[in-house]
């Protein structure tokens, strides 16, 4: 009798602990990988007030399963983004990639052609592990020249096209030409800013989640 209540005790124990761990397996937690440059690293601000990292907490507050890693280093260009994405993609096989790279290639006028190919080659290589591209759209300032600046600033959506992937239009439509919400610098986004690119972010991000 005994040893007929430490079986049945050892079951329920093993009963519970299946249920215990059930839900992380069959829930897992999907991934949004960001990578960009100091528009998404939170440059000048602390770094839970980055949109990425506002992004994390709305998922999070609306019950989505998404853990956000955000890839993003200040300075980065298309070049540096293509070299880094392998790793990034092997190591969190994310469901959405988001890729915000372009705007210090343009600031630094390297070729527009060589600006679509790394992010054609980004888009590629995220397709090719089954993840959703969401590309952000950039714009650069009408000083270096009306050719150069809309060439450059209709890759993205000839891109987006291309591909058939989501376009967030413009990164900084409604902060970069709002004092308020852009730091002394006219480049980078203070902590309102961030919100107003979570924004238009969401508008599009929305409708790709789980």
């Amino acid at each position: 009798m005994l040893y007929k209540y430490q079986v049945y005790k050892e079951w329920i124990l093993a009963l519970s602990l299946v249920l215990v761990w059930a839900p992380g397996v069959l829930f897992a937690q999907e991934t949004i990988v960001v990578v960009g440059d100091s528009l998404s690293s939170g440059y000048g601000v602390p770094v839970e007030k980055s949109w990425v990292a506002a992004l994390a907490d709305r998922l999070r507050a609306e019950g989505y399963g998404y853990q956000v890693i955000n890839a993003s280093i200040p300075g980065d260009t298309s070049a540096g983004g293509l070299a880094r994405l392998p790793p990034l993609l092997e190591q969190h096989r994310p469901r959405i990639l988001i890729i915000e790279l372009g705007g210090n290639d343009g600031l630094r006028g390297q070729p527009v052609a060589r600006l679509r190919d790394n992010l054609a080659a980004m888009i590629d290589l995220s397709r090719e592990v089954g993840a959703t591209v969401i590309l952000a759209g950039m714009q650069i300032p009408p000083n270096y020249g009306e050719t150069y600046t809309r060439a450059f600033s209709g890759i993205y959506p000839d891109l987006a096209q291309e591909f058939d992937i989501q376009l967030v239009d413009f990164l900084l439509d409604g902060v970069a030409l709002d004092p308020t919400r852009m730091q002394s610098d006219g480049i980078h986004p203070n902590i309102e800013g961030h919100q107003g690119i979570l924004e238009n972010v969401w508008a599009v991000i929305a409708e790709q989640l789980e």
